[in-house]
């Protein structure tokens, strides 16, 4: 309770000021803050705590974009937790056929050696629709898609797991594929309510500005690929800027708020 009251006395600090000056600015803030955090359905102390004082405080500085990312979205109403047949037929195909190609590369073989010195890999092969170079080349990664902006292979090490994070912005939907075959129910995926073993199902969509965190409590490695996806939209066109945006940023220093804990396999530069 004494870290919880110095991080609130920080953020005070900083907040009662603004309010003075700008108040209509931080009243603004304030309440899509709450509507943000309020879309995760468990609504735990320990949720508002990591939202507004933990890792989800960037979040909360984004979550007037993430807003109006949810108005520009509609008639399309976020579902939190997807199946593949809530999608549009285009973000099917392109997901189906990545899933393929990725089958037929036999990924977890070719990045073995390089992800098992390491406890969290991530691998990218196209980065907010830039085409990235790491250490092994699938040609089908680098093709030209329309929906997916971002395509990578997480790698845990046997009992490797996360903590409870956030991702940074709504204009994307987080799909996950695990490449290897687990055999129990040792690894999986947290998101609110929703437990999702990939003994199970290799197959995971979410919203991944909801607050969530992956196990690998096994003796062995997890491979999962990992892409962002457009959210479905009538308005690709401004979702794309925004992707790029927040891609920019993230290649400027945000990214290791988000990877900080991970060794990174990808060229600092586009292909």
């Amino acid at each position: 309770m004494r870290g919880v009251a110095k991080q609130v006395a920080k953020v005070d600090f900083v907040l009662l000021p603004l309010a003075y000056f700008f108040p209509k600015i931080v009243l603004t803030y304030l309440l899509c803050g709450l509507y943000d955090v309020s879309r995760n359905d468990e609504r735990t102390l320990e949720l508002f705590e990591r939202y507004f004082l933990g890792n989800g405080f960037l979040v909360w500085l984004l979550s007037p974009i993430n807003v109006l990312l949810d108005l520009l979205s509609l008639p399309y109403v976020n579902k939190g937790v997807y199946q593949l047949e809530d999608l549009p037929a285009g973000h099917r195909s392109e997901i189906v056929g990545l899933i393929e190609a990725a089958r037929r590369q036999d990924l977890v073989r070719q990045l073995q050696q390089a992800a098992s010195t390491q406890t969290r890999s991530m691998f990218f092969f196209k980065w907010y629709d830039a085409n990235v170079e790491t250490v092994v080349l699938v040609p089908e990664f680098h093709n030209e898609y329309k929906w997916i902006t971002t395509i990578g292979v997480s790698v845990f090490n046997k009992r490797q797991s996360t903590s409870k994070h956030f991702g940074p912005m709504r204009a994307t939907l987080r799909v996950l594929y695990n490449l290897d075959d687990v055999v129990d129910d040792s690894a999986y995926i947290v998101v609110g309510k929703a437990t999702q073993h990939w003994r199970e199902n290799k197959l995971f969509i979410f919203d991944d500005t909801l607050l969530h965190q992956s196990f690998n409590e096994s003796d062995r490695p997890r491979y999962c690929l990992f892409v962002d996806i457009v959210r479905p939209t009538t308005m690709p066109k401004v979702f794309k800027y925004f992707i790029r945006a927040i891609g920019k940023l993230m290649s400027q220093g945000m990214n290791n708020v988000f990877y900080g804990r991970w060794k990174v396999f990808k060229s600092p530069r586009p292909m």
